[in-house]
Order: C-alpha cells, then structure tokens, then sequence
C-alpha cells in the first residue's frame, strides 16, 4: 500500500500508510430507494479566469455540470445554489441564477434527475431599518426568476429578515406571502447560526432572540408557520447540528410534509430512523461521501440496516472534521475531497476559499476520506497530497 509522510494534529510529521480498502458501491441494478436523498452541490472555480477571486466569481460551467451529472449517476437530487455552493460566501445572486438555469436545462437530458434551487434575499444587503415589504419583494422576485427557467425552490433562510424582523409576527408576514405565491411546494431551510452567525435567532425578532438561545422559542414560530401553510411546503431541511431538535420538530410536521435532515454531524441515524420514524436528507456531506452514501442508501432500500449502518459509519468522523467548527468553512473539504478523488483538476475555490483550512485539517481530513474507504484512486489522492504538501515547503 502506499505511503506518505502527513502532519499530525500536534505538529509532527509522520508517515501514514493507506488502507487500500475499495471504496463502497451500489448495486448497478440500484433498488428503489426509501428515503429521498439531495446532495447540495459545489460549485468548481476557473482558475484561468483573469479575476481577483476575492472579489469576482468565475465557475468552470463544464466541470460544475459534470459533477451533478456524476451525483445524478450516483441516486442523488442535487440541492443547487445552496450553502455549499458558497451562496453568500463567494456566489452571488446573478451567478446563482446561472447556475440554476444551467442545472436544471442539464436535467431535462438526465432520466429521473431532480433539481431543488436555492431562493433567498442575498442580492439585499442586510440592514435593521429595512422595511418587510423589501425582504418580501427580494424573496418573490428570487423565486419567480428560478419557476421561470422551470426549477423547484428551497427557500434558503435570509440575513435581511434576521437584520431587520422585529418579531415572530414578521417572519409569518414574509413566509405566508412568498409561499402564497409560489407554483410548486417548496423546501424550507433552517440554517443554524454555526453554519452562518448572520442567522442567529432565526424565526424571532430581536428582543426575542436574546431570550432564546436554545431555540425553543423559534421552533415553535417555525412549526406554526408550516403548519399554516402546509400545502405549499413539500418539507423542511434543518441545519443545527442537533439531532434531538430535529426529531423534535420532526414529530410536530404536518401529514405530506418531509423532514430533509441537513445534520451533518448526526446524519446517519437520523436516515436510518427508528419506531418513532426517519428523515429524508438534504446534505452538503454527500457531495463529498456520494459513493459510500449511495451504497448505504441501497442496503436500506433493501432491509439491510446492519449494511447500511456499516457502510455510514466510517464516514460520520470524516464529516464531523469537514464540519468542525467555524462551520462555515466546510466547504473548503469538500471541494478538497472533489480535487482528491479527481473530479476536478485544481484545489482552487470561489472567493480563495481554499485557504479556509489549515494544512493539518487536510491532513487530518485524508487520513478520514482513507478510514472511510473514500479516496476512489488512492495513487492519484497521494500524488495530489504530496503536490500540496509541496507547495508548503514539505517533502512527503
């Protein structure tokens, strides 16, 4: 097996041998799965692109299609436009139309391909003395754009509502009023304030917020606007990194409404379920852990629980390091994760992205991807450390 000299996470340099265990697979008759199951997609930069990265946004289109072609292959819908894109992190709103109309056109040649797309309020600069009404217009405005080129909506959480709401009476204002005009049901998304500080306190106003750290408060508001407008929500993804909120707000969803786990930590047992049931997934780790997800999606389909608990297992430390606090800066390895296993040719992000991570994180990230089965070409994941290693002054 091959070897190769990383950095420990107390500094040290030390050689780490692979595992060469294969990577898990789907069935190629792949059962019907029993859960739905999106990926949120990244985005691959253009390293050739004459711009200042920090500043200007430019996509490789070919290699970001052919990547959501690589996780329609592989089972998946694809979640685009989202936080793994680095929406609000690089993607602005006129990029991520974009992206969204590409996407969904590649659909349409694509059997069976499901695309959700991110609308939100994020060309709105955030401000306390915004008006409701503005926050209303730039959320419509968003989701009319993406039914225009025939797309479905998440409705991503907004940083101009969290500014300016005053109170839980707000939030119900702006969500009774987009979702009554929109075509199809939508994807609510709770994206907690680990994954964006901007969207702390979310579903509360201001005085409210400092009252409610734990979000009971908050569940509550959200739990009554969905249930107000149930038919037009198809289900909602939860983003707090807490599994006892989520199978809490779970057991309070109306009949015909999904809970989408976006747990990134607790993601395995939450799709697996028990008696008191399971939820559906909308997951920025299955971008990077598409293959072993696959498979173990696959056994559940089937009844093989003890297959899919197996399969997932190895794959949760590796998504607790991707997603180790500042959360916000996960998509640093799971774009990292995509240059390893060659589905694109640089380590390059949008907004210079890459440089979120220190090297010891990556280190300790490929010796995860390796325990996890999940470096697909192990010789090409090695030959891609060692030229990073490279590049910061290390032999390997």
């Amino acid at each position: 097996m091959a070897t190769i000299k990383l950095i420990t996470l107390d500094g040290r340099i030390a050689p780490f041998t692979l595992s060469g265990t294969a990577p898990p697979r789907a069935p190629s008759a792949r059962p019907a799965w029993n859960r739905i199951a999106l990926a949120a997609a990244h985005v691959v930069s253009d390293p050739r692109a004459n711009v200042d990265p920090w500043l200007a946004t430019a996509i490789d289109w070919d290699a970001t299609l052919a990547y959501r072609r690589y996780l329609w292959k592989e089972g998946f819908g694809v979640a685009e436009a989202m936080d793994t894109a680095q929406r609000g992190m690089g993607l602005d709103w006129p990029t991520s139309l974009a992206l969204i109309e590409r996407t969904v056109s590649e659909a349409r040649d694509v059997a069976g391909a499901v695309v959700f797309s991110g609308a939100g309020t994020d060309d709105l600069a955030p401000d306390p003395q915004r008006s409701i009404d503005e926050v209303i217009d730039a959320y419509q405005a968003q989701c009319a754009a993406i039914e225009r080129v025939g797309g479905r909506i998440i409705l991503m959480a907004s940083r101009a509502l969290a500014a300016c709401a005053r109170s839980a009476d707000d939030y119900q204002r702006v969500y009774s009023r987009v979702l009554a005009n929109v075509e199809r049901p939508v994807i609510l998304h709770w994206l907690g304030e680990m994954f964006d500080p901007a969207l702390a306190g979310y579903w509360l106003g201001r005085d409210e917020r400092r009252r409610d750290p734990e979000h009971a408060r908050a569940m509550d508001v959200c739990a009554s606007i969905i249930a107000a407008n149930a038919s037009k929500i198809d289900g909602i993804k939860i983003s707090l990194l807490d599994a006892s909120k989520e199978v809490a707000l779970r057991a309070r969803l109306p009949a015909g409404v999904r809970m989408y786990t976006g747990d990134d930590f607790n993601f395995a047992a939450l799709i697996g379920g028990d008696a008191n049931g399971h939820s559906d997934a909308l997951l920025g780790i299955f971008d990077a852990i598409a293959p072993a997800a696959s498979a173990a999606l696959s056994a559940l389909a089937i009844g093989d629980r003890a297959g899919f608990d197996a399969i997932l297992k190895p794959t949760v430390p590796l998504s607790r390091h991707i997603f180790a606090a500042p959360t916000r800066f996960y998509k640093t390895g799971v774009v990292f994760m995509a240059w390893l296993n060659g589905h694109q040719s640089h380590f390059t992000m949008v907004g210079g992205q890459q440089s979120a991570r220190s090297l010891v994180h990556l280190c300790e990230l490929f010796r995860l991807a390796d325990a996890a089965s999940l470096l697909i070409e192990p010789e090409r994941a090695v030959e891609r450390m060692r030229t990073l290693l490279a590049l910061h002054g290390i032999v390997a």
